[in-house]
């Protein structure tokens, strides 16, 4: 069994070398295509694969990670970006990632993806003979399809101080006059719209992706981005309404009940905002069904927005057992250290 990473570049000199050492001695193939790089990208690539090619770029990452794929020759395919690495942690557990396309022949892997704080589960390796295609000019992805495993080992993404400006949000623009867009690229694009602080035009392509034929996972965070435009815009009433919204999608997430009770607190309701500070803290973790999900909206974030309300309640014992839980889940340092000195431990 052979596994080839592909990529795609452009003007990535500062980081590619970080990406590639991580991963390169535990692939059997490398092709990357470099779509227009104007610094040391490629010959960086070129120290680690000889199959690098130029690719004219077209507005259009599906169709690039396409090409790449098109010219490996490994039973699966690994995709990643410039920016990500394997940590050193998730290199151990590759061997058994290894072992399970060997013995249980998957047609896709999940794997978490990790960007700060945020994780959630992208299709990370694919069988190259399955025909899977990515899908989308930007934000693309690989619909899972067949016999789909799930494995631990993490990819992380790091960033990089590239300038990216409007490009994004200028591939939807052309993109949207060319052809109609599918639910999940509406919401991928009202989320650029919130990005760029276009916040009365995000809501509309929101709105219109909240049909029946939108993902729900998607439909829950679209709720929530609205919610985001409506504060934005200065009506607090309507971004309550948009989070509340969101739990007709499905099973309540965390960071939209926590978004929930901080408009609350915010307005001098302490018995309500703890209603649903407690109610964020039995959510479950939604990862796996794909979800952007930040684990500290069902830990930390609660527990210390709940040691704030129960000292101004006056519930000294509630508040002391809220930090004591907060620390346990490395909560905000200095947040934690504030609330200790005002209970005096």
């Amino acid at each position: 069994m052979k596994l080839s990473l592909t990529m795609i570049v452009r003007d990535e000199a500062a980081v590619l070398a970080r990406c590639l050492d991580s991963v390169c001695d535990l692939v059997d193939e490398i092709v990357i295509a470099d779509t227009g790089s104007k610094d040391d990208t490629r010959a960086i690539a070129e120290r680690y694969t000889e199959h690098v090619f130029d690719l004219p770029w077209r507005q259009n990452f599906a169709a690039a990670r396409n090409a790449a794929i098109d010219r490996a020759h490994g039973d699966y395919i690994l995709w990643m970006d410039a920016d990500d690495i394997l940590p050193q942690e998730s290199r151990a557990g590759f061997a058994e990632l290894k072992k399970l396309l060997q013995e249980r022949a998957p047609d896709v892997v999940m794997c978490p993806y990790a960007a700060g704080e945020l994780i959630f589960c992208r299709e990370r390796i694919f069988k190259r003979e399955a025909r899977f295609r990515f899908l989308g000019r930007v934000h693309e992805c690989v619909q899972p399809s067949g016999v789909i495993c799930h494995s631990d080992v993490c990819f992380r993404h790091l960033g990089s101080a590239k300038e990216r400006g409007t490009r994004n949000l200028d591939i939807y623009r052309l993109w949207e006059r060319e052809e109609k867009l599918s639910p999940r690229d509406l919401y991928y694009y009202g989320r650029e719209l919130y990005y760029h602080a276009a916040f009365g035009e995000a809501i509309k392509k929101l709105e219109q992706m909240l049909g029946p034929d939108g993902w729900y996972v998607n439909q829950i965070d679209a709720c929530r981005i609205i919610s985001r435009c409506r504060l934005a815009l200065g009506d607090r009433t309507l971004a309550k309404g948009a989070l509340l919204r969101s739990f007709l999608y499905g099973e309540p997430r965390a960071a939209a009940v926590c978004e929930l009770a901080a408009l609350l607190q915010e307005e001098g309701k302490t018995e309500e905002a703890i209603f649903w500070y407690r109610s964020a803290l039995s959510c479950r973790d939604h990862g796996r069904e794909g979800d952007f999900e930040i684990p500290a909206y069902r830990t930390g974030i609660p527990l210390l927005a709940l040691c704030e309300l129960y000292l101004l309640r006056g519930d000294m014992s509630a508040a002391r057992n809220c930090l004591r839980l907060a620390e346990e889940h490395h909560a905000d340092p200095e947040r934690c250290r504030a609330l200790r000195e005002k209970l005096g431990t």
